[in-house]
């Protein structure tokens, strides 16, 4: 219990005091659909991923906070480890199945707890959904959750210089509606 108070405030320290001006005032953030948010039960948030503020910029803007996987290389680093496990992050092991990753989802979900997935499992360079995975929909099957999916416009380019000046891209994140759990789940060959 005095873990979840812990991590609440590290949580909403974090998310007034750094990302908040980063998001409203320096990227000019805007939030569309915040209706589709579900408000009672968790949910699994689906996005594309072109930059490393995707998660904090998702958490803030969507009013959740939302645990999302993250590499285990960067639990490594002092500050940025504490942070990010301190705000819900939970370390996969990526280029293999990494079943505790998996367990660990399941278990955040069935404690009411919503988790973010990056439908590729890495940042592209121009910001769309390329080649997705299918981890997001063998956990919302297995766990009965919905899917909800969201665009980020213009994080793979969020700064531009002209002439040495720096240019900040204005972020918009756009909320779809909830989608049903798949009723079976069909692994697909490679």
């Amino acid at each position: 219990m005095k873990n979840d108070f812990f991590q609440k405030l590290i949580y909403q320290l974090v998310s007034k005091l750094f990302v908040l001006p980063i998001y409203k005032f320096v990227f000019r953030g805007q939030l569309m659909g915040k209706e589709n948010i579900p408000k009672k039960d968790s949910f699994i948030m689906v996005a594309n991923h072109g930059s490393l503020f995707d998660p904090p910029f998702l958490g803030h803007a969507l009013g959740h906070n939302i645990s999302f996987m993250a590499k285990s290389e960067l639990f490594k680093i002092p500050l940025l480890g504490f942070v990010i496990k301190a705000c819900g992050a939970y370390p996969v092991k990526r280029g293999i199945a990494d079943k505790n990753t998996i367990k660990t989802a399941c278990k955040k979900l069935s404690d009411n707890n919503s988790i973010g997935i990056f439908i590729d499992g890495t940042r592209q360079k121009n910001g769309r959904v390329n080649k997705p995975k299918q981890g997001a929909a063998l956990l919302a099957f297995k766990n009965q959750k919905l899917l909800l999916p969201v665009a980020i416009v213009n994080s793979h380019r969020l700064i531009k210089f002209k002439f040495c000046i720096p240019f900040f891209s204005k972020i918009v994140i756009k909320v779809g509606k909830p989608v049903q759990p798949p009723p079976q789940f069909i692994k697909k060959r490679s």
